[in-house]
């Protein structure tokens, strides 16, 4: 990203007026362009105009090798996901079943109940997401956006700890939390995320959770089409994000409640919230499900994975084999 972070707007041949509009709508960088909805800079430009903005931008990060071409050969893209970043979950198993762990230029979302342990999946990615590369990390800094006031920096130093950082305060140094309280907000947090991107040199976005404010906030059947478009919104650039900045996204969902398969025998009586807006947008959709003191993690929809379900714990140290936690279970506060 450091030898694109010289391209500039200017070099983009565009009109200096234009660049001071682009500049005051919050669009500093290549990558800020690159990643707009042409229909957002419809305020300071036309829309054919606004079009052929975008466009140049993601022409210039093509032809730099930061995006694929329009049209790759599948050989092409096949080597460019073997220089795919991936992070350990912090268990073998669950790293296993997502062949190799949670991936950059992907959006992966984790749905579940309350206790399934989808906050506690993300704080151990905060820990992971900074470790150094030859140790399954990204070796970059972490954004955590916290929508349900939920974020305890005690706990994220306590698996700090308990994995064997000799300075959790470093690792503590490098998660940037931001904590929304309106959906409002959220939108304008994710809209001018490509910023903090380049300044904290993130390598991991948290989203915890994507769509509990706008499910409180926008209520009864006359408002959903409404949130859905918002919440659309939303992912498109979270997405746009990932695949720019070569950055992986995590986003945690609620799920509701399906009682109409309580009689039809299929054991699915929950589904993850969002809809179709949220199923098409997710790049990976994990489930994760309670079964004693043990969680299970299903691949729901993927690309690339086969339908499939591994089993791990949360202890001390956060996302934990089973077989390891099974070995100190004597020693190890349940989670």
């Amino acid at each position: 990203m450091s030898q694109n972070a010289a391209i500039s707007l200017e070099d983009l041949e565009i009109k200096p007026y234009l660049i001071t509009k682009l500049k005051n709508a919050g669009i500093q960088s290549i990558f800020d362009l690159a990643v707009s909805i042409p229909l957002d800079l419809l305020e300071y430009c036309p829309e054919g105009v606004a079009l052929d903005l975008v466009m140049r931008a993601r022409k210039a990060l093509t032809d730099s090798g930061t995006l694929a071409k329009d049209f790759s050969t599948a050989e092409d893209l096949l080597e460019r996901r073997k220089n795919l970043l991936k992070c350990t979950t912090g268990s073998s198993r669950f790293d296993s079943f997502l062949k190799g762990g949670i991936e950059t230029q992907a959006m992966t979302e984790v749905a579940g109940e309350y206790g399934s342990g989808k906050t506690q999946l993300c704080y151990t990615l905060c820990i992971t997401g900074n470790l150094p590369l030859n140790k399954g990390g990204f070796n970059g800094s972490v954004m955590f956006i916290d929508t349900e006031n939920t974020f305890r920096p005690e706990r994220v130093h306590q698996i700090a700890e308990n994995r064997g950082i000799s300075a959790p305060e470093e690792i503590l140094h490098k998660i940037y939390v931001c904590k929304v309280f309106n959906a409002g907000h959220l939108e304008l947090v994710i809209q001018n995320l490509g910023k903090s991107i380049q300044e904290y040199n993130s390598k991991l976005i948290i989203v915890d959770s994507i769509i509990s404010l706008h499910r409180a906030e926008f209520i009864g059947r006359e408002t959903l089409a409404i949130r859905q478009q918002h919440l659309n919104t939303m992912l498109r650039k979270l997405v746009r994000y990932a695949e720019v900045y070569n950055i992986a996204v995590v986003i945690t969902n609620q799920v509701q409640a399906q009682p109409d398969n309580f009689f039809s025998g299929s054991g699915d009586f929950v589904r993850a919230t969002g809809g179709n807006i949220m199923g098409h947008a997710s790049t990976y959709r994990i489930l994760l499900k309670k079964a004693g003191r043990d969680r299970i993690a299903i691949m729901l929809d993927s690309p690339y994975h086969a339908y499939d379900q591994t089993k791990f714990s949360i202890s001390e140290k956060g996302v934990y084999d089973i077989e390891e936690l099974r070995a100190r279970k004597n020693s190890e506060p349940e989670w």
